[in-house]
């Protein structure tokens, strides 16, 4: 694919608001900045190390909104404000709307439970981008929920739409608030940091520390950049380890596979600066440090953890740390990594700035679920290849429902054992969003009647993980937060499915989940659509599935159980005669909010998907609360 320019940026971060989010270094003493601190309300709730990195000024977005709203919407002015100077004229454009978030509206959710405020959509909602900015409307527009890999997820996906012509500009990025619903879970997955905060690659670190903030980058085509730009986004590349729901593949190998990606896309020989995950876990160091061993071309590079300064900012972390890549590139300097100690051999981490003339960088986000993303990074003294971009077909290839009296059959532990060939304890552990997927892809494969390893899958959620939260909350209330259920935390982010499903089917393209409400069936095919027209990915398993049950009826009335699976990829499958599509388009966008939560149907995911397992549709669309999906085929 073609370059990416970015040529303007919002963000905000413990460390401040603008460029001071992404300050990689202190201008006197050449030294990584530290904005963690004791958090008072970690530890009043109860958590034995309570330590953060809080965003300053919650209430200048407004004292009312969600803390998640309110940073989201200061970056996104903050981008806009520079984008008016860059690029006079730009809301006339078509601006496409990639965001990521790994805990959406988690701290409503914590204070007032069920309701459709409190989903995780819910900030994309509350914010009214279109009107906050002043643009007609997002198209195309995604909502990645890939837990920590999430904005960098985003910024790919917009890079791609950028590449394949679906818009002229991007708006990408991400954004989340620390809540004590996930800081609990992280404690009790003994993954947090203690006083001494994150010592990322050093041999005594012994965890992270949450981080919260908000960061929009405007991305445009290589060839309609102005003449001062921020810097390059060259390639993308995603994969899933398919080995552990929160552990990385120990050796590294899917995360490696995700670098190798975005490099052969960039026709990148050399990076001077990698962007680590470096969330200072034994573990995820360790597996990261091994990939980064098999890639010729960061052999050298120095390694830089920024969530060092600001904590783990979860779906806004990947954008952060591009943002601070690129300000590092931008002033001709290699940045530091804060914390002491003795760094892991084979690794080169710095303690002050040093001068360098490198012009590429590495970034590498990983996340729960085993998903990985990386991009290759350009500075800003670069002129890529404007080159255009071949566009790939996108062929639909069977589907299968889960729905009504299949439901309850087709997800019982011992059936979902053998379809998936998984043990039953296993499954067991899983919850019923996790259930239903592994039946509609198990239903699938038996379809397709060979396997579908190798491919990737997008999950489209209405609710996501609302049960499983409401449970894990209940617990939270009832024993305290420093007593939760290590076993239940995976299980509440929504790339969970994704996950499980990549596990259990050998799905190690890129795995993550998507979330546009009653919408996010037909979102997820969209981006599946991407990932395969851009090249991405050959094959990627499209899956939508909602839950039901007691939690989601509360926020939206009359919400049943359901799943629905099918295959997109560049080419029919084997043995398909006579049961596939052309998919001539596939697009979400947002507008305006033009009314009241009530107005629409209910959020069911599936239910977009469900004409394409029953019958040859045409056309398939829905819309609710300014969002319109829309997906147009060609049965042959």
């Amino acid at each position: 694919m073609s370059a990416s320019a970015v040529v303007a940026f919002g963000a905000v971060s413990a460390l401040g608001e603008g460029a001071r989010a992404v300050a990689f270094a202190d201008d006197t003493s050449g030294a990584a900045p530290r904005a963690i601190g004791r958090d008072p309300e970690l530890a009043e709730a109860g958590l034995l190390r309570p330590f953060c990195a809080r965003a300053p000024g919650e209430g200048q977005a407004g004292p009312s909104l969600d803390r998640a709203t309110a940073l989201l919407l200061r970056a996104a002015r903050g981008c806009a404000a520079r984008l008016d100077e860059a690029l006079p004229g730009w809301r006339s454009r078509r601006v496409g709307l990639a965001l990521g978030t790994s805990s959406g509206a988690m701290r409503t959710f914590e204070r007032g439970g069920l309701a459709e405020e409190s989903v995780y959509l819910s900030p994309v909602v509350e914010a009214d981008l279109a009107r906050a900015l002043g643009v007609p409307r997002f198209a195309p527009y995604s909502l990645v929920l890939g837990a920590c890999a999430s904005s960098t997820l985003a910024l790919g996906l917009g890079h791609g739409w950028l590449s394949s012509g679906a818009c002229d500009l991007v708006l990408a990025g991400g954004f989340d608030a620390v809540s004590v619903f996930v800081a609990s879970g992280f404690e009790a997955l003994r993954a947090t940091a203690g006083e001494a905060g994150p010592r990322p690659f050093r041999r005594d670190r012994d965890g992270l520390a949450l981080g919260e903030g908000a960061a929009l980058l405007a991305l445009v085509r290589a060839a309609e950049a102005p003449p001062r730009v921020r810097g390059w986004v060259e390639g993308f590349g995603a994969s899933c380890d398919a080995a552990h729901l929160t552990a990385p593949d120990r050796e590294g190998a899917g995360l490696a596979r995700a670098a190798r990606g975005a490099l052969a896309e960039a026709g990148c020989t050399e990076v001077a600066l990698v962007s680590a995950h470096g969330t200072a876990t034994s573990a995820n160091d360790a597996a990261e440090a091994r990939a980064l061993a098999t890639l010729p071309e960061a052999r050298g590079a120095v390694v830089h953890a920024f969530k060092a300064s600001i904590g783990h900012t979860l779906g806004a972390a990947g954008a952060l740390e591009v943002l601070s890549v690129l300000s590092a590139m931008e002033r001709g300097v290699l940045p530091p990594t804060a914390g002491e100690g003795e760094v892991e051999p084979g690794l080169r981490v710095l303690a002050r700035v040093e001068p360098s003339r490198g012009e590429s960088a590495l970034k590498l986000s990983a996340a729960f679920g085993g998903a990985n993303a990386a991009l290759v990074l350009g500075a800003a003294s670069r002129r890529p290849s404007s080159a255009a971009t071949s566009v790939r077909e996108v062929v639909l290839t069977e589907a299968a429902a889960v729905v009504g009296q299949d439901v309850a059959g087709l997800t019982e532990i011992a059936a979902l054992a053998r379809a998936t060939r998984q043990p039953e304890d296993r499954i067991a552990r899983g919850d019923g969003l996790v259930r239903l997927a592994l039946a509609a892809v198990a239903a699938l494969e038996a379809k397709l009647g060979h396997p579908l390893r190798g491919a990737g899958i997008v999950v489209g959620e209405g609710l996501a993980t609302l049960a499983t939260n409401t449970a894990y909350l209940a617990r939270l209330r009832s024993h305290g937060a420093s007593r939760v259920l290590p076993r239940a935390f995976p299980f509440t982010t929504p790339n969970a499915a994704a996950g499980e499903c990549a596990i259990a089917f050998g799905l190690t393209g890129p795995a993550f989940a998507v979330g546009a409400g009653g919408l996010g069936g037909l979102e997820a095919l969209a981006v599946a659509c991407d990932l395969v027209r851009t090249g991405a990915s050959s094959r990627v398993v499209v899956v939508a599935a909602d839950e039901g049950g007691e939690a989601a009826r509360a926020v939206t009335p009359g919400a049943q159980a359901g799943a629905v699976a099918l295959l997109v990829s560049a080419s029919p499958e084997p043995g398909a005669e006579g049961r596939w599509a052309r998919v001539t388009a596939a697009e979400v966008s947002l507008g305006t909010d033009p009314g009241p939560a009530a107005d629409g149907p209910p959020l069911e995911a599936f239910r977009g998907l469900l004409p394409l397992a029953l019958g040859r549709p045409d056309l398939v669309e829905a819309s609710r609360r300014g969002f319109v999906a829309k997906a147009r085929l060609m049965w042959l």
